[in-house]
């Protein structure tokens, strides 16, 4: 609960570490990164270097927020996310369940956020295939698998074009 309550521009970085270090499960580590930890004024700053952390929920909180901010931080900029990608490969070969689905979901949202980063997502994605982990292996399969879609496809080359989203045109 505290994490819809918590005004973001009050969280310290140590409140972060604190409350990141309690996470036992996937529901409140996901919750607390959309709901307020994304939106502190640090949050880029926060998710890389959670994402070097050992412990399970810790390490997935650094991807979850990085998976947030790839769909609700307009502002941020791709070279931010290109960086990113280099943690997510880094990160691919962890094969505990809630990492590896977090990893998943930052390369997943960070390359439907425009065509430039969905290029270098797909680039990450096929490296990441390449190494000798099933997990790694899962996570470029789920991602290309998505990434490469028509839908996912159409969208982005019709938001760079400034096109109507899948919808009809009024006459």
């Amino acid at each position: 609960m505290a994490c819809f309550i918590e005004n973001p521009a009050e969280v310290t970085r140590r409140q972060m570490d604190r409350w990141a270090d309690d996470f036992d499960n996937w529901a409140v580590c996901d919750g607390c990164c959309l709901h307020l930890f994304a939106k502190v004024p640090f949050a880029q700053e926060k998710a890389p270097t959670w994402c070097v952390r050992s412990q399970e929920f810790v390490k997935r909180a650094g991807f979850s927020m990085m998976a947030v901010m790839a769909v609700h931080d307009k502002n941020a900029s791709d070279s931010l996310f290109l960086q990113w990608l280099r943690l997510i490969k880094n990160a691919s070969t962890d094969e505990r369940n809630f990492v590896k689905k977090a990893v998943n979901w930052s390369l997943r949202q960070i390359g439907k956020r425009n065509l430039r980063l969905n290029g270098a997502a797909i680039r990450t994605a096929k490296a990441v295939q390449k190494l000798d982990s099933t997990s790694a292996r899962w996570i470029a399969a789920d991602a290309l698998r998505e990434l490469m879609s028509d839908a996912v496809q159409t969208r982005l080359r019709n938001r760079k074009m400034g096109g109507v989203r899948g919808k009809r045109a009024r006459v």
